[in-house]
């Protein structure tokens, strides 16, 4: 199941412009050469778990991994045309909250089903602690938005309640109810500090900002671990800084400055690979027009009027955007070769 979720929040990065067959083959390669060996190393008995790095659920393998590899995807394949405000409109937002309450909903299993038994308490602290540092990290947004738009924002809600799951994710079952109210506070504050420097400050188009939603996120927990881990929450699990082992904080920090450098690294060398062979990003006509309609022949989101055409009338319409389509892609070719004509003179 988290070999299935890892790659799909790359998707959130590359919204709109990335070829469907390139996609394909960097999932494939992602999933390969870098979200399996820290699986391994991790949680199958590799050198980081005999490092004594914990990761309870994912924000090591997953979420510090794949935040790192957004950031790279974003910087290879550019801004979004058009890029600013009026691309970055959400579609609907009470279809966010209700996938994002689900997703919520979701997360317990994710969490507590990591300490893979319902007895000894373990599981049962889990669900608190990551209802308890996903609301908080909630809030936390909610009120930086305000203070920064004179607005609280519903859609800003929802992605710090999602930060504030992320980033609790690999101290879950090692940390206690009232110090997950401190790592909500510190994952709300620097995940969305990390939306202000990436998108505002650096202008790198992550579309669903994965990169701070879950990267910084996802290091903020990790980390957290190495301050706050008790065995007395989890006698299976680790003491941290608090409880007398100072040296689980630099243990933690190794585990995600390899996850980091692997995810970041091995994204832009296997993007740079495809970026100069088989290319990775569409033309500009095929951005405009949209990849639903370009990249597979159907429309995700059906005009209301088409409700009312006929077979014949409809047919007709799709030809037509068809030869807008194929108008655009001749006028390019054109033009192109009427500039190789022109430098050859």
């Amino acid at each position: 199941m988290f070999a299935a979720i890892t790659p799909l929040l790359l998707t959130g990065t590359i919204a709109e412009r990335m070829k469907f067959s390139s996609f394909i083959i960097f999932i494939a390669a992602w999933s390969m050469l870098i979200y399996y060996p820290l699986v391994h190393w991790v949680w199958g008995g590799g050198w980081l778990s005999d490092l004594g790095v914990v990761d309870f659920a994912g924000g090591i393998v997953i979420h510090t991994s794949v935040g790192m590899a957004a950031l790279a995807a974003a910087l290879v394949l550019g801004k979004r045309r058009n890029y600013g405000p009026a691309i970055m409109i959400p579609h609907s937002i009470p279809l966010a909250v209700l996938g994002s309450s689900l997703l919520w909903l979701g997360w317990f299993g994710f969490n507590a089903g990591s300490a893979l038994s319902a007895s000894g308490g373990v599981a049962g602290n889990t669900v608190i602690v990551t209802h308890m540092a996903s609301s908080v990290s909630a809030l936390i947004w909610a009120g930086l938005s305000w203070i920064r738009t004179g607005k609280p924002s519903v859609v800003a809600t929802i992605n710090g309640a999602i930060a504030g799951l992320a980033g609790i994710t690999p101290a879950s079952g090692f940390v206690s109810a009232e110090h997950a109210f401190i790592i909500g506070i510190a994952i709300g504050v620097i995940s969305y500090s990390g939306v202000v420097l990436f998108k505002e400050k650096l202008k790198i188009d992550d579309a669903l900002d994965v990169s701070s939603v879950h990267g910084v996120a996802g290091i903020v927990g990790a980390l957290a671990i190495g301050i706050f881990a008790s065995t007395a929450i989890n006698p299976g699990g680790v003491d941290g800084l608090l409880f007398g082992n100072p040296d689980q904080l630099w243990i933690q920090a190794v585990g995600v400055a390899i996850a980091a450098a692997m995810g970041f690294g091995g994204t832009w060398i296997i993007l740079q690979i495809l970026k100069h062979t088989i290319g990775i990003r569409v033309s500009a006509e095929v951005e405009d027009i949209g990849l639903d309609i370009s990249e597979h022949a159907e429309s995700a989101y059906s005009e209301e009027e088409e409700f009312l055409l006929d077979m014949d009338d409809y047919t007709d319409r799709l030809q037509e955007k068809d030869e807008i389509l194929f108008k655009k892609k001749s006028e390019t070719l054109f033009n192109k070769e009427s500039n190789e004509v022109e430098n050859d003179k």
